[in-house]
């Protein structure tokens, strides 16, 4: 089962940069911030499941730095991307709330039954 998150968390992260880093993606009638909290919500799940033994004080500024490296990528003049500072937040918001609802399960599974 790790086996099969690992590459599910490694195939998220790879569709993720995929998609930010086309010069031009498909369109989505999505709002764009929701898109960015819904796939940085979903690799941090995926990321805490598929390696649990990592601490989420490495796992946060992990995933905050690769959206940071994907705005930084969307600079470059060639990939005719914009960059913007409000994805990075957006991908920040999703973290930490993908992050404090894994915490919260598992406390819960942890807890011991009455």
């Amino acid at each position: 089962m790790i086996r099969l998150l690992r590459i599910a968390f490694w195939a998220a992260v790879l569709f993720a940069f995929t998609m930010a880093v086309l010069p031009h993606p498909p369109q989505v009638p999505v709002w764009d911030k929701l898109q960015h909290m819904t796939a940085f919500f979903v690799i941090t799940v995926l990321g805490r499941a598929a390696y649990h033994e990592i601490s989420r004080k490495i796992l946060l500024p992990a995933l905050i730095g690769f959206g940071g490296v994907i705005e930084l990528v969307q600079m470059v003049p060639a990939l005719h991307r914009d960059s913007d500072w409000h994805d990075l937040l957006a991908d920040i918001v999703a973290v930490v709330a993908a992050l404090a609802i894994a915490s919260l399960l598992e406390r819960f599974r942890a807890a011991p039954a009455d």
